[in-house]
């Protein structure tokens, strides 16, 4: 039985055309335990995309490194000496693993797209972000 006569469907199809639906992929999210765990493992890159201000009102995540997200893309785009001297760590690998933070997990996001159009490809959230760990660590978001 067809609900949808020959008028129905025609409109059906044509505000299927209109109507543009962006899908974006799934995205891998780190969990808490995961960054706790970050400094027992060197070759994971923590990555928090806050402002320096941002990080000097509430602190940072142990073993994270500040890249803003506003020097993000030229910082992952300069040779590996540059890189090391001015975060002070060697600069990941395409493969690296790389776990995002920010505020709540929005500039994470963004974060993500930026480094997955450099072709970096070992790229997760932490999606709680500093308001989580803060929250588990009994300390001020």
């Amino acid at each position: 039985m067809n609900l949808l006569g020959p008028a129905s469907k025609s409109v059906v199809l044509q505000l299927a055309k209109q109507v543009k639906l962006v899908l974006h992929p799934i995205t891998t999210m780190a969990t808490y335990e995961q960054v706790k765990d970050v400094p027992n493992h060197p070759e994971v890159y923590l990555i928090d995309v806050r402002r320096k201000d941002e990080l000097q009102q509430t602190g940072s995540i142990p073993a994270s490194l500040n890249i803003p997200l506003d020097e993000l893309d030229t910082a992952l785009s300069c040779d590996g000496a540059s890189f090391k001297n001015k975060y002070g760590r060697s600069k990941p690998g395409k493969e690296s693993r790389i776990i995002f933070t920010c505020r709540s997990g929005k500039r994470a996001l963004e974060a993500e797209q930026i480094v997955k159009n450099q072709g970096y490809c070992n790229v997760v959230l932490y999606k709680g972000s500093w308001n989580e760990w803060a929250q588990k660590e009994g300390l001020k978001a």
